[in-house]
């Protein structure tokens, strides 16, 4: 079975949710949603970044049907505090994960391979939306300790560290200012860690900057291409040029209103929708510069990808689409290696 590393879900929200580190064991047991440990198994799910970040309840529900034109409302920033709360909620939640040996929290390109090597998740710390960060930084180090190394600096919502995207339809991200000058001391400090600086849900300007700022290959783990579903959260082409440029990855999200033309969260995606945004990325990044990043419990994938298991289904979409084997797997596993390899050094 063909293994894929994957760059985005969001099962740790979902587990915070549940109770945190005490509902951890539920991961390794069985989950309704999306993702669990069983399940991952079956699907030939052998990694990914795992996701911790600041929720505001109730507020964004970015299900059901939609106007043909529409700007989803933002939640309000979380104040810092409780924004803290939570992520360290998640992010010890990930660490009792790696001690029931449900997950191997892995912080070097080495464990990976190791983990693959004995059959375990491997897993990728990593925060979305650095709204629980303090302005000097010692709670990014604090996390960098606990194994933290990827890092979006904002989620859709604006906040001290920059602007977002925000769920906007027809729209490209070339939305108000980039990062604050917090947001530049953050991407510079993650350069020094060798932490990646994930781009999904940044604006434009944001993307320049950290272009400007930062030395490492340009990622967005969960990001799409706006030249076939122009979705604001979507990369355009001159923003895939810009990744292309530095030897980066765009990660293949499976939220459907970011894979279907008329943006809508409609699941009836056929596998040749998914091909042509596929073909798109592969045209502008090359077969080194695109992998995947579900969104696992953070998104509505087509039906026929909807669950972890059904991974072997976009396996075969791309064989019977012709992919040559090695570009099967550059997407699956390698390309994620690389790019992490040179971010990190390790």
């Amino acid at each position: 079975m063909t293994l894929i590393f994957d760059g985005h879900n969001d099962v740790l929200t979902k587990l915070a949710r549940a109770g945190g580190a005490s509902a951890a064991a539920g991961f390794a047991e069985g989950l309704p949603g999306q993702l669990d440990l069983p399940r991952a198994r079956e699907g030939g799910f052998g990694g990914g970044f795992f996701a911790i970040w600041a929720q505001s309840p109730g507020v964004l529900d970015p299900s059901g049907p939609r106007p043909a034109e529409y700007d989803l409302a933002m939640p309000p920033e979380i104040p810092e505090a409780e924004a803290w709360e939570m992520i360290r909620v998640e992010a010890e939640t990930m660490l009792e994960l790696d001690r029931l040996g449900a997950v191997r929290l892995c912080r070097s390109v080495a464990e990976i391979d190791a983990a693959r090597a004995e059959g375990v998740l491997a897993g990728v710390m990593h925060l979305e939306g650095a709204e629980g960060l303090d302005a000097g930084l010692t709670r990014l180090e604090e996390l960098h300790t606990m194994g933290l190394r990827s890092l979006g600096p904002v989620w859709s919502r604006p906040n001290p560290f920059g602007h977002g995207v925000p769920f906007r339809y027809p729209s490209d991200g070339d939305i108000g200012a980039g990062l604050t000058e917090r947001g530049r001391e953050l991407v510079a400090r993650c350069d020094a860690l060798g932490v990646l600086v994930d781009l999904s849900h940044l604006n434009v300007a944001g993307m320049r900057d950290v272009a400007e700022i930062s030395s490492k290959p340009l990622v967005a783990t969960h990001s799409n291409a706006h030249a076939v579903a122009p979705h604001a959260r979507n990369l355009t082409d001159e923003q895939l040029a810009m990744i292309a440029a530095t030897g980066g990855v765009a990660g293949l999200n499976f939220e459907c209103s970011f894979l279907r033309g008329d943006g809508q969260p409609d699941t009836d995606i056929p596998e040749d929708a998914v091909l042509s945004m596929l073909g798109h990325m592969l045209d502008r990044l090359g077969e080194e510069g695109v992998a995947i990043g579900s969104d696992y419990d953070g998104c509505d994938p087509p039906y026929w990808l909807d669950r972890v298991e059904k991974l072997p289904a976009l396996v075969q979409m791309m064989e019977r689409a012709g992919y040559p084997a090695a570009r099967i797997e550059r997407i699956c596993w390698g390309n994620w290696m690389r790019v992490l390899r040179e971010t990190w050094g390790a």
